[in-house]
């Protein structure tokens, strides 16, 4: 059988060979593909799926008719100064928390967009070139309003806050997203079903709007000389993520900045001035949970101390700093003057805790993706509400897990004893059922989560008997 005609090395799904029919291939066609190992393609594939954080993309390779065909091109990139153990496992608790329920959120971004779409003024083809290009700038251009907007209404900011609360500007940082960003993204893309550019072209470009900006969140790379006049670079992106007062509400653009530089949002990094990273009002705590929740508290307190309903409704959608009197931003005299040093919060564990908190959160990715198995079970088989339920445990067995983690961090006193109940519930729940169908691994979980109970129960019988209000690990 000819491999050329019926082995594709995907240009979008790489790292796995996949076929385009279901034809059997023998083992020499699977070895070899025009005299080339197929060793050769997979270190392709690996270039290619680094490419996508770049925007290297080929446009034919990512032209789709369906939007069912666009993949989850997230999902095929895998991720100085003293670096916070810490801080970047608060970013991957919270990071894990998105992927558990995006599933949910993604939805609303596109929400209505097929409706739309019937009404259009142009008739774009799927797999046009210019189609492409199209979408390639205007969702960018829709990107830079969406980011705009989630600053400069409080609401929206509530959810976006939780990006920003990352005291380093590293890397991981850029995985620190709300469960509910993705929904404040609704009805900001919908002008472009107007255009005519197909769903499916709109959703290839999200994926690597999205990809584009998990390298800028650095500091290791300095100005890039002309490139910093067209694209956003990372010393653009240090300035957006800056609480200094000369920081605040500037450099919003994902791929471009031109956009910035034109409707007057743009500023320069500064040199010699230390950016400080983190909110006006940093939150003390690593709590993934609560960094989710706590400013939709903060909102309501304000709106509620509002003396008429105009400015209680004010308070919910005009700018994070905006006060009776002032303009629909605030007034920026009146901001904080917020400059380095600053102190962090900086909350010391032992290296013991800091693994066993690595080694939780990855059997939550775990648990995501066996979620995940679960979820597509229950959509294709229309299954009963029995398979809905086990795809909510799972989701607020992650809440539980990146909530409780998090409150051993910041030292609350009855941790120790709710992430013993946490353990002892997963052994309740795996006696009764498996987990991912392999005997070894379900085995393996259950011997950690048996070690992890009885290890928190002691901590816990130690916790009660001591007068302390705050637990501290050595």
């Amino acid at each position: 059988m000819n491999l050329r005609k019926n082995l594709i090395l995907s240009t979008i799904l790489t790292g796995h060979l996949r076929y385009r029919e279901p034809n059997h291939l023998d083992e020499k066609d699977i070895q070899t593909h025009g005299g080339v190992h197929v060793s050769t393609f997979a270190m392709a594939s690996v270039i290619q799926r680094l490419g996508y954080l770049f925007y290297a993309v080929n446009p034919k390779a990512s032209l789709f008719k369906h939007p069912e065909e666009v993949p989850r091109y997230e999902n095929e990139v895998c991720t100085g100064k003293q670096i916070r153990s810490n801080e970047v496992l608060t970013s991957l608790a919270i990071g894990l928390l998105h992927e558990t329920t995006v599933f949910i959120s993604e939805g609303a971004i596109l929400l209505g967009y097929e409706w739309l779409y019937q009404y259009r003024v142009l008739d774009l083809p799927w797999d046009s070139l210019y189609t492409w290009w199209a979408a390639f700038f205007f969702v960018d251009f829709c990107y830079y309003w969406v980011h705009r907007a989630n600053h400069e209404v409080n609401l929206l900011w509530a959810a976006h806050q939780v990006h920003h609360s990352s005291e380093d500007y590293i890397l991981p940082t850029a995985v620190r997203v709300s469960v509910f960003q993705r929904m404040t993204y609704f009805g900001f893309y919908h002008p472009l079903a107007l255009l005519g550019i197909p769903i499916s072209s709109v959703m290839v470009h999200l994926a690597f709007n999205f990809l584009f900006q998990f390298w800028v969140h650095n500091e290791d790379i300095g100005k890039l000389g002309p490139l910093e006049w067209v694209f956003n670079t990372p010393s653009h992106h240090r300035v957006h993520h800056g609480s200094n007062k000369w920081c605040l509400d500037k450099n919003y653009g994902s791929i471009f900045i031109i956009w910035d530089r034109i409707f007057g949002t743009f500023q320069e990094e500064r040199e010699g001035e230390e950016i400080v990273y983190g909110l006006v009002d940093q939150p003390q705590s690593m709590n993934g949970v609560w960094h989710e929740i706590f400013y939709f508290e903060k909102i309501y307190e304000k709106a509620r101390s509002m003396s008429s309903w105009s400015d209680s409704l004010k308070a919910v959608f005009y700018g994070p700093g905006w006060v009776p009197g002032a303009p629909r931003l605030g007034d920026p005299d009146g901001f904080p003057d917020v400059r380095a040093p600053r102190g962090k919060y900086d909350p010391q564990m032992p290296a013991w805790f800091l693994w066993y908190t690595l080694v939780h959160l990855t059997i939550g990715i775990f648990f995501q993706q066996i979620m995940l198995i679960h979820l597509q079970s229950t959509l294709s088989s229309h299954s009963q509400a029995s398979s809905w339920l086990t795809v909510a445990l799972f989701i607020a067995f992650n809440f539980l897990t990146v909530g409780v983690l998090g409150s051993m961090f910041d030292g609350w006193r009855w941790a120790p004893l709710l992430e013993a109940a946490r353990c002892a519930a997963f052994l309740l729940y795996a006696r009764a059922t498996p987990i991912s169908g392999a005997p070894m691994v379900d085995a393996a979980l259950v011997l950690c989560f048996a070690m992890s109970a009885v290890f928190w129960t002691s901590q816990s019988l130690l916790v009660i008997g001591s007068p302390a209000k705050a637990v501290k690990f050595e």
